[in-house]
């Protein structure tokens, strides 16, 4: 996974000057404790971890942080769990799209070439590149070494954060970059991909000729990294990532998941037809894809191919992948919105969600993890556990339905 903005959540932490100073004192033996025999065994040197790490603050105003102790925040504020119709605003998506199809002319050559090289198309490339950092234009502000440190200390991820703070150490130590060049979100992805330290140092890749990958200022290394991240995950050239399409009421949501594929030819048998009114591309139908519902009955539906999961390798996201997918489209084909409406959905907390999916886990259901995260594997028992007890299948958590759910 490249990125964890989509999965970060929000706990904010009220602490005394007094239990400040005690928690910095903590992060502090931390450091010195856990991670410099880590980022020894790794090759870091005693200079190279002092300048990146020596004066670092414990900064508790980031997101995704916990209280020593605790496991799970209680609010969340990304969008796929609240209102997935946000995730696809139009003035955001409309200027990705926009300025997309500009880049698409001025870097032709250049796309031309990485798909040649890795089988990504162009547009994939550039709603990648407009989503994660505007084309580059969008301020990364916050320091990495704080931003990574920080979390391997007090993050529901501790263990993920430490192996990526030993990587950004090791970009240091290698000279892909200095500390003070190593400017992140606040999940501590870096440049204008939005790599993690560990995606830099397995994907990142030297286009310009330079020498050396720059995901900071060139445009060339950016897009090639970009390219070959998908690749190395699996895109299959020459298919599409999906398409959007009507699913009849009697086809159950509890269909979705990507273990559950079937030929496109199954699907449009058993009456799925794109919504758009044109048919499956040929070369399409006797391949596998999978039925992607990613607001259960509330909002669009999707038969997708294995590329979908692949662009779900770059952030662990189904609105995420939809919305690259989707941008890819339209800065190539001019495409418009999903035909489809996204219906108004209840914003819960995480650990409303965990809750029901621990009943679900109780009645037999795997949910793929009580995480509070209602994924295809949660969608799709809800959706199972509905028909079963004589209600309406919808495939998505409400209110209504976690008070159900016993």
């Amino acid at each position: 996974m490249v990125r964890l903005a989509a999965l970060v959540l929000v706990c904010v932490l009220a602490l005394t000057g007094a239990a400040r100073a005690d928690l910095q004192g903590q992060y502090e033996r931390f450091l010195e404790d856990t991670m410099w025999p880590k980022a020894r065994s790794a090759g870091v040197s005693r200079a190279t971890f002092d300048g990146a790490m020596g004066t670092k603050r414990l900064n508790t105003d980031i997101p995704g942080l916990v209280r020593p102790g605790q496991t799970t925040p209680q609010r969340i504020r990304q969008a796929e769990f609240s209102a997935p119709a946000r995730y696809f605003n139009e003035n955001n998506l409309g200027a990705i799209v926009s300025q997309g199809r500009r880049l698409a002319s001025q870097h032709a050559s250049t796309l031309a070439a990485l798909e040649r090289r890795y089988g990504v198309p162009g547009r994939i490339i550039l709603a990648i590149w407009g989503r994660e950092s505007a084309f580059g234009r969008v301020d990364i502000p916050h320091d990495a070494f704080q931003v990574l440190g920080t979390k391997a200390f007090m993050s529901t991820r501790p263990e993920l954060f430490r192996t990526e703070l030993v990587a950004a150490l090791q970009m240091v130590e290698r000279g892909n970059a200095t500390p003070a060049q190593m400017k992140s979100s606040w999940a501590g992805a870096l440049g204008q991909p939005q790599f993690l330290p560990t995606s830099f140092l397995e994907h990142a890749v030297d286009i310009d000729g330079d020498g050396k990958p720059n995901i900071w200022t060139s445009v060339p290394d950016t897009l090639g990294s970009i390219a070959a991240y998908l690749d190395h995950f699996g895109w299959v050239s020459g298919r599409d990532w999906g398409f959007e399409v009507s699913v009849p009421a009697d086809i159950s949501c509890s269909f979705e998941g990507p273990d559950q594929g079937l030929k496109i030819r199954d699907w449009a048998a058993m009456g799925i037809t794109r919504i758009s009114g044109r048919p499956f591309p040929a070369h399409e139908m006797d391949l596998e894809a999978y039925l992607m519902m990613p607001a259960g009955r509330s909002g669009p539906a999707f038969i997708v191919t294995p590329n979908f999961y692949v662009l779900k390798q770059y952030n662990e996201s189904d609105l995420y992948a939809l919305f690259v997918g989707h941008a890819g489209d339209r800065i190539e084909w001019g495409s418009g919105r999903f035909k489809a409406a996204w219906g108004r959905v209840d914003t819960l907390y995480r650990s409303e969600i965990a809750a029901m999916q621990r009943v679900l886990e109780g009645k037999g259901y795997d949910v793929g993890g009580a995480d509070g995260l209602p994924g295809f594997k949660t969608r799709r028992s809800i959706g199972d556990w509905q028909q079963k007890n004589g209600r309406q299948p919808t495939c998505f958590p409400s209110k209504a339905l976690i008070g159900a759910i016993r």
